[in-house]
């Protein structure tokens, strides 16, 4: 018997139609696996994008307590300044040292020490010596050099995280 040469074709035929298909098929999930990665990487970046300009757009949080690492401390050089006058000419030498979050609140502080020094001056300069003799009036004092300090240095700026003024010395003459 002789085989037909059709019958020998059609399965030929058959098996590269299946092929055809097959790589068709392959091909769809390629384009459509790399398109959907394109997509989420693409819209990731934008959630970056957008959640970092959401963060410069924010003003900076504070951080809670436990949050922070070891304070960070910064030394104020001393002062020797004349006391608004109650009984003839009295001085206060002082020296203290702020405590600070983070290495980048006391980096912004020892930038700005210019101002730092000369709102504090003013704000010694104003004092009597019976203001500030008293453990009182020195817990007083601290809260005002603080309250100085974390007054933002620029207009529109943030304000410091001074959270503790910490006397090295305090003498009255």
């Amino acid at each position: 018997m002789k085989a037909d040469p059709k019958a020998e074709a059609a399965p030929a035929g058959g098996g590269s139609k299946k092929l055809v298909i097959i790589l068709i098929a392959v091909l769809v999930l390629v384009l459509a696996g790399g398109g959907a990665a394109a997509f989420f990487l693409l819209k990731g970046g934008d959630a970056a994008e957008s959640e970092h300009a959401e963060e410069t757009a924010k003003p900076k949080k504070k951080k809670k307590k436990g949050d922070e690492g070891p304070p960070v401390y910064v030394t104020v050089e001393p002062f020797t300044v004349n006391l608004n006058p109650e009984e003839g000419e009295q001085y206060l030498q002082l020296a203290f040292t702020l405590q600070v979050p983070d290495a980048e609140q006391s980096d912004i502080i020892k930038n700005n020490m210019p101002k730092v020094r000369s709102r504090i001056l003013l704000l010694l300069s104003s004092k009597k010596a019976s203001e500030i003799n008293t453990p009182e009036g020195k817990v007083q004092l601290a809260k005002e050099i603080q309250e100085q300090v974390n007054q933002p240095f620029q207009e529109h700026d943030y304000d410091q995280e001074v959270s503790e003024v910490l006397f090295t010395s305090f003498i009255i003459q």
